[in-house]
């Protein structure tokens, strides 16, 4: 089965990211053949500076070789590195009703977050279609916040099946996968629009100092703490062992037992779970051209996926006859 999924560029990978999307992606290396990518020109929908665009695609790109992303079997690409996209989108953008894209929900939200809304964000459905449907992807895992866009996918290919012949894969409709839901310092969904994030690579104090600044209650020392809604605890579940997190659940509901206590072992965790992987990112800043001759690579072999489904769409349109 093939596996597809995009990495917004925004910036470095934060826990997160790690434990709501990246351990999965990873995870899926030794079951199915995988095909992630950077989504460069998704991330343009917001403007952001030619700088950032270019330097966020390389920190992406370091931040997953560096927590294991196997370069030889998993095929990882930048998405503007194979145009073919694009020029698939617009065959996509053809036979989509603009209602379809008008129940959107995504475009709402975001325009009422105060996002500038414009073209790119309104037909972003179609793009997402068109990295789906053109590397024929049997699987695409995404958290529920998505659902929306890959029935969208599923509706759109079977339009172009039935008007065109049968040229497109239908992605699996059950492929909503559990993630955690990783809260942020300030107890909302750990996020960078929130900027309440704790960045994998980071500096170890500054992950110390923004886990001592997690938003808890006012719950005295002596009394009784509830772990279930406690935003330190929700964290403690991630890279604790469940020995250990079994011993911090008691210490809560018994009472006695300081949030500061709490926050500094999470501290001490969170950072030694990722020490195995600061020594390699920390490699790959210094072999810049080793990345980008990775996604080079990767997308010399995804174009040759995406050649192929172009041309048997513009075959069956009626184009290049």
């Amino acid at each position: 089965m093939r596996v597809l999924s995009g990495i917004q560029p925004s910036g470095r990978l934060h826990i997160g990211n790690f434990f709501g999307a990246t351990r999965q992606h990873l995870q899926f290396q030794g079951e199915h053949d995988c095909f992630y990518f950077i989504a460069d020109y998704h991330a343009l929908t917001s403007n952001p500076s030619p700088t950032d665009v270019a330097r966020h695609s390389l920190d992406v790109a370091m931040d997953y070789i560096a927590l294991g992303l196997d370069t030889e079997k998993t095929v990882f690409w930048r998405q503007s590195d194979v145009p073919e996209v694009t020029e698939f989108a617009w065959l996509l953008s053809c036979i989509t009703p603009m209602g379809l894209l008008q129940r959107c929900t995504s475009y709402k939200d975001k325009v009422a977050q105060g996002i500038s809304p414009n073209h790119g964000l309104f037909a972003y459905p179609v793009l997402q279609a068109a990295d789906i449907l053109i590397y024929k992807s049997n699987i695409v895992p995404v958290g529920a916040d998505q659902k929306q866009h890959i029935e969208v996918t599923r509706d759109i290919a079977i339009r172009f099946n039935n008007a065109y012949g049968e040229i497109l894969t239908v992605p699996a409709e059950h492929i909503i996968e559990s993630v955690a839901v990783v809260p942020g310092t300030d107890g909302r969904k750990m996020s960078k629009s929130y900027g309440n994030t704790i960045e994998i690579f980071e500096p170890k104090e500054d992950i110390r100092k923004k886990i001592m600044r997690i938003v808890t209650d006012s719950t005295p020392v002596e009394q009784p703490k509830d772990p279930d809604s406690c935003n330190v605890f929700a964290l403690l579940r991630l890279v604790a062992s469940p020995e250990e997190l079994a011993e911090w659940e008691n210490r809560y509901r018994n009472g006695g037992m300081g949030y500061s206590e709490a926050k500094k072992r999470l501290a001490e965790l969170m950072i030694d779970y990722f020490e195995p992987f600061r020594q390699k990112r920390a490699e790959l800043e210094n072999n810049i051209d080793y990345v980008r001759e990775v996604l080079a690579n990767g997308a010399a072999r995804a174009k040759v996926v995406a050649c192929q489904t172009l041309n048997e769409a513009k075959r069956a349109v009626g184009l290049g006859a």
